[in-house]
């Protein structure tokens, strides 16, 4: 889905919800709740993905403090955070919720199966339970797709192509990135494709912001 399409999407979104909100209360305007297992600072590379959608909501006549407020929510890289902030955005009764990657958009339907929420860059949006079908999602929430299982392979295959040499690859993952499902398919993907390529694995989990920094040389 192209970034103006993603933007015509959370209009739609917020024109349903505002038309609501004002049957309700005239002078309330509606608030958008983001939430992203990132940080708010500028080091974050994921923050320039939010904001992409400030500037081209303005295209289609939305300009935040005036006619629409954003509620941003950060869970500075620690996932366990981000279902406690998910319930903080269903309290303040937001009107939608953006949510960034699979993780957010899982805490987010945790926490709520009537807002709306625009989920940006899911990995499995079925097999994550977040949607029924490609076709008819149903429930509350819809957004964009990476597909991640069946790329997981694909990226090996590359990886070997640039370095043809390489025997043996560290896999840095997050056990709980994802749902049970997209993790066992992504893992059993990257094995098998690891099998065909004569490459050996080893996984390194990684569940919690890094104290220090590691660094690691290709295995060749």
């Amino acid at each position: 889905m192209r970034r103006r399409e993603f933007i015509t999407l959370l209009g739609g979104t917020l024109g349903t919800s505002r038309l609501a909100a004002q049957t309700q209360q005239a002078t309330r305007i509606p608030q958008i709740g983001v939430l992203s297992p990132g940080s708010g600072d500028k080091s974050d590379a994921s923050l320039e993905t939010l904001d992409a959608f400030g500037p081209a909501l303005r295209e289609i006549g939305y300009s935040e403090g005036q006619n629409i407020a954003f509620d941003r929510k950060f869970a500075d890289g620690d996932a366990n955070k981000l279902s406690g902030l998910a319930q903080q955005l269903v309290e303040r009764r937001v009107d939608a919720i953006v949510a960034l990657a699979t993780p957010a958009a899982r805490a987010a339907k945790r926490a709520t199966s009537v807002i709306p929420i625009v989920a940006i860059a899911m990995a499995d949006p079925v097999e994550d339970e977040l949607a029924s079908s490609l076709a008819r999602p149903g429930g509350n929430v819809t957004g964009t797709t990476f597909l991640g299982p069946e790329l997981v392979s694909k990226r090996l295959q590359l990886l070997k192509e640039i370095v043809p040499g390489l025997s043996r690859v560290i896999v840095l993952w997050h056990p709980r990135a994802y749902g049970e499902r997209t993790m066992a398919g992504m893992l059993k993907e990257i094995e098998s494709a690891a099998l065909s390529l004569g490459i050996s694995l080893r996984f390194v989990p990684v569940a919690s912001p890094p104290r220090q920094i590691i660094a690691f040389r290709p295995c060749l």
